[in-house]
């Protein structure tokens, strides 16, 4: 039993653009129905002294087969566990809307075990974890999926229009959500790390005002940074995503 947990956790990372060299880690964590390759593009952006690795949670792509986590907190404590082993140098979390959640949670764990290790949290297009989403994530039926999917715009809702594509993809999107719709903010300490909440400008579902929500879970200060383009904006500014991100870790992998 204790092997299987091993691997399983091992599986949970991939690093797209093998930096060895590199000063700091940044862990990426994809949104509902996302997947590490979410971030290839991201990961050829960054500067060498920056490594990005991306979080495959199961049910997907080369984890297709695995049981889908049954709660967010079952998600988190196998991405943390893996995580461990992986600290061996500065690191920062990039969050993309559910991923936001994700990596703000995985944060909280590490901070008894290793409350060094992480320098920042990015987050991104996702409410403040305090706010209640559990309303606007439920649905009755797949067709309410599928029309939340599309107004949010991004390559993800343009390949469900592909009937076998979808077919693969619903049961993957109704599980993320269904970790979303259920995750209820348990109230504690704040992070020590500093968080940059990140929104794009014409993004509605998460505008500069609700990126300032994030500024209750830190003590060390929260900064509000728009990007031009929508919820997706990761997929067509990467470019500005990514001289954000090293402008904001510059000082770690510099020190």
């Amino acid at each position: 039993m204790t092997v299987a947990k091993h691997v399983a956790a091992r599986d949970c990372f991939r690093v797209i653009a093998p930096r060895p060299a590199a000063r700091l880690t940044l862990f990426c964590f994809p949104h509902a129905g996302g997947a590490a390759s979410s971030f290839h593009q991201l990961a050829t952006l960054l500067p060498p002294d920056i490594e990005l690795v991306a979080v495959q949670y199961p049910g997907r792509q080369d984890r297709y087969g695995e049981p889908m986590p049954r709660t967010l907190a079952e998600l988190v404590d196998e991405i943390t566990g893996a995580m461990l082993e992986r600290l061996d140098r500065p690191a920062a979390f990039f969050g993309h809307s559910m991923g936001a959640t994700v990596a703000f949670e995985t944060a909280r764990r590490l901070r008894s075990r290793r409350p060094n290790a992480l320098r920042r949290l990015f987050a991104s297009a996702r409410r403040a974890p305090h706010h209640d989403n559990s309303k606007a994530l439920t649905f009755p039926d797949d067709a309410s999926v599928l029309r939340y999917v599309d107004s949010l715009g991004g390559a993800g809702a343009q390949l469900l229009a592909d009937a076998e594509l979808r077919e693969l993809a619903m049961p993957i999107l109704r599980g993320d959500f269904r970790l979303i719709a259920d995750y209820r903010y348990a109230p504690g300490a704040p992070l020590t790390c500093p968080i940059t909440a990140i929104a794009g400008d014409i993004d509605a579902s998460f505008t500069v005002d609700h990126a300032t929500e994030w500024a209750r879970h830190t003590v060390a200060g929260c900064e509000v940074r728009a990007v031009q383009g929508g919820h997706f904006y990761t997929e067509t500014a990467p470019d500005a995503l990514a001289r954000l991100l090293t402008e904001k870790l510059a000082a770690e992998v510099t020190a």
